[in-house]
């Protein structure tokens, strides 16, 4: 058996992915701003900037927090919106309610920014196997990543289900940037005409924004198998 790869799956608190790739034997980290649901003592809390350099064979960022970036929110480096969602700090969402029009913008515009800093670090990383999720981007966001490359390839969480009323029957566009690492391939048995709509035509909430960004089995095991092996493969053609 090969040796376990050193896997770190950032922007998850869910332990979704990071618990698949443990599943099959590799050394498998998540890093979030916010504690690890399942409690698990493998999840650091902090920046995932602040880890990429701890000799990792494979990074996995699954949902980083890049509102701005996607291309369904560019209206609002326009004309901001009244308030923020749930992706930004409680504190955040005080002081932006507090903003007139012109400081909204500024604000939106500084989060672009800041989401593009974030994808650029990730997708520079001192790491030879790399994976960022993230929706389709506009203009703006694409202009300010570092590297920019098109997305090498966007996926359905029921493209790896195999049953209609399981939790990967789901209709959600998933685009990945993969960097040393193979397009997936399908695992499931689901054709999409029975897929559920329910993350499009979720109802506003306090919690909407985080319920959107939850990930799904499928797809987590598909990567954990297809990602993992291809790099194990690797090292041992390495070795």
């Amino acid at each position: 058996m090969p040796d376990p790869l050193r896997v770190l799956i950032g922007c998850e608190c869910s332990g979704m992915v990071r618990r698949a790739f443990s599943a099959l034997g590799h050394d498998a980290w998540s890093v979030d701003l916010k504690p690890a649901e399942d409690g698990s003592n493998r999840h650091f809390v902090g920046d995932v900037r602040d880890y990429l350099h701890m000799d990792w064979d494979l990074l996995a960022v699954m949902h980083p927090p890049c509102t701005r970036l996607a291309n369904s929110g560019v209206r609002w480096l326009k004309s901001p919106p009244g308030k923020l969602t749930s992706n930004y700090s409680r504190a955040e969402r005080e002081a932006y309610a507090q903003m007139d029009e012109a400081e909204r913008l500024v604000f939106m515009w500084r989060s672009l920014e800041d989401g593009a800093a974030l994808f650029s670090a990730c997708w520079n990383a001192p790491i030879d196997r790399i994976a960022v999720e993230n929706p389709v981007m506009h203009r703006h966001a694409k202009q300010r990543i570092i590297g920019f490359q098109p997305h090498a390839q966007s996926v359905q969480p029921w493209h790896f289900g195999t049953t209609e009323d399981g939790p990967d029957n789901v209709k959600k566009r998933i685009c990945l940037w993969l960097r040393g690492l193979p397009k997936l391939t399908r695992t499931g048995t689901l054709d999409g005409s029975t897929a559920r709509p329910e993350i499009h035509e979720a109802t506003p909430s306090e919690d909407r924004a985080a319920d959107r960004a939850r990930f799904f089995p499928g797809i987590a095991a598909a990567m954990a198998e297809q990602w993992g092996g291809y790099a194990a493969a690797q090292h041992m053609r390495t070795a």
